[in-house]
């Protein structure tokens, strides 16, 4: 029997059985192509790659590293604030250089945090949505960009922070960095409107209590318009070039403002993406007593698929396959179709620590910064057990359905716990080679095999020690296993893919992986 409520969402309560997900969606949801091959690849722009281009207009209240190998700032000034204010100068130029690198990788989209002018170096304290921050370089810059990358077959999405501002920044000014205009400081402001005032000024809606990060009003038509309407924020810089955007804090968005910025992004290019920012499974997400539809049709196209990331590494990590089973099986019965096969599926991210960190560190637990910083390194055993499960873990990664996204420096060997840590450098000169030439091994895979991301999956084995599954690519299958101990171990190897040439990896006679080993075998 199937109870429907009015949300669209059903349960199927067969007898003596367990609760199983229905989930009722647009059957004419599309979801964007060049999302469904390929790699995606997180940048954090000021610390990718520098190109020593000189700048114009940067403020001068930002404190610039000399030396591009040290790590990043985290202690308080002397108001107890931490401004992350210390910056290194990674630009767009710098990322232009390195489209070669990247294109080695098979990176076919590029992610970018904030590039917007800002007063901190992550940035998502935007100051103004019309403007390239300086320290980054000029909207001719961005179109360069797009435009070189398209050369070499990339896409450029671009994190959209939209549920708050920066207090210093054009419309909020709070600090007049701007003059004396803004929502802070004039009641006639055009700004005003965009922000909920309890008492002004002092008194305002914030960021989870953040006061520098004032909320704003997705819900006034001003804002709204400037953000969604034919000449707006997202309009403008598509038109520049750009391929789609990441919604930050995407729960935070009410419904009705999500569904405008999926509508303008679709009027400009239908082939336009929405990710968004939702940690948890999306198909059931509540958010401030709201069941939400991201995925139902007219929304978002996909997710940061977070779920994958804790289940990779709980079992790379720890042996926990029924998690990993479970997490995988439950995406796929849950999620459309049309989101399953563009899902950002990451191993790090600038919000958690990295992979390396967190499968051969101390677990960093409820400890704060201050220890996280005193911690903050592997020793070269620690390390190199750390290469060794990172590279477990992207096989898995790159063989589930969706789109593998590389957070930058994964792939070199950069580990950290979690910001500023987690945010430091990309080492060049200094990278561990193995570890990228694995990471082109598995780019190539997915450059070969296009339909990984929508093809089917089939669970052969899941034990503590190694995990086996089919994924079905039409005319050809892949057979993936892994072994995350420090023992050989057997694998099921199922008829069709004996004597296969391998992808990546090999198996040893009698069916047996080596010690931290995978192997990616294909078949007709």
């Amino acid at each position: 029997r199937i109870a429907r409520g009015q949300d669209g969402f059903g349960a199927l309560f067969p007898d003596g059985g367990e609760m199983w997900q229905l989930t009722i969606y647009d059957r004419h949801m599309k979801t964007p192509d060049f999302l469904k091959s390929g790699v995606m690849y997180q940048i954090f722009p000021d610390r990718f790659c520098a190109s020593g281009t000189p700048k114009t207009d940067v403020p001068g209240d930002r404190n610039m590293h000399t030396d591009w190998y040290e790590l990043p700032v985290y202690r308080p000034d002397q108001d107890g604030r931490i401004t992350n204010s210390d910056y290194f100068g990674g630009d767009l130029r710098g990322i232009i250089e390195k489209l070669p690198y990247l294109e080695s990788l098979g990176v076919t989209v590029l992610y970018l945090n904030p590039i917007f002018e800002a007063h901190s170096n992550h940035r998502y304290n935007t100051a103004n949505y019309e403007k390239i921050d300086p320290l980054l370089g000029s909207e001719a810059d961005l179109r360069a960009l797009c435009a070189e990358a398209r050369r070499y077959g990339m896409s450029v999405i671009l994190d959209g922070v939209f549920n708050h501002t920066g207090a210093d920044s054009v419309y909020f000014n709070k600090f007049r960095r701007y003059g004396d205009g803004g929502a802070y400081n004039d009641p006639n402001s055009p700004y005003r409107s965009w922000y909920q005032f309890k008492n002004w000024p002092n008194e305002y809606d914030s960021w989870w209590g953040f006061t520098e990060l004032p909320n704003l009003n997705e819900q006034e038509p001003a804002y709204s318009s400037f953000i969604c309407g034919e000449n707006g924020v997202l309009r403008k810089w598509m038109r520049a070039g750009v391929a789609g955007w990441r919604l930050d804090v995407a729960d935070e968005l009410p419904d009705a403002f999500l569904d405008q910025i999926t509508a303008a992004v679709k009027a400009e290019n239908p082939q336009g993406a929405v990710i968004g920012e939702v940690w948890e499974d999306a198909s059931t997400k509540c958010a401030y007593g709201v069941r939400r539809r991201y995925l139902l049709g007219g929304q978002l196209d996909s997710v940061m698929n977070y779920p994958f990331k804790d289940a990779i590494l709980a079992f790379v990590r720890g042996g926990d396959c029924y998690r990993l089973y479970m997490t995988v099986m439950d995406i796929l019965e849950h999620y459309p179709k049309p989101v399953l096969d563009v899902l950002m599926n990451s191993l790090s991210t600038h919000d958690v620590e990295r992979a390396l960190t967190a499968l051969a560190g101390q677990p960093v637990g409820g400890n704060g910064r201050e220890w996280q910083g005193q911690n903050n390194t592997l020793s070269r055993d620690r390390y190199e057990l750390g290469k060794k499960l990172l590279r477990l873990a992207a096989v898995i990664q790159y063989a589930l359905p969706g789109i593998p996204c590389l957070y930058y420096g994964d792939e070199a060997g950069l580990y950290g716990y979690k910001d500023p840590f987690n945010r430091s450098c990309y080492p060049w000169g200094r990278e561990d080679a193995d570890l990228i030439e694995t990471f082109r091994q598995l780019g190539r895979v997915r450059r070969d095999y296009p339909s990984l991301s929508a093809g089917g999956f089939c669970p052969v084995s899941f034990t503590a020690s190694v995990v086996s599954f089919i994924r079905d690519c039409g005319e050809e299958s892949l057979y993936i296993a892994v072994n995350r101990t420090d023992q050989p171990a057997k694998t099921v190897v199922p008829a069709e893919f004996r004597g296969a040439v391998p992808l990546f990896g090999a198996l040893a006679k009698g069916d047996l992986l080596a010690p931290y080993n995978a192997v990616i075998l294909a078949a007709r």
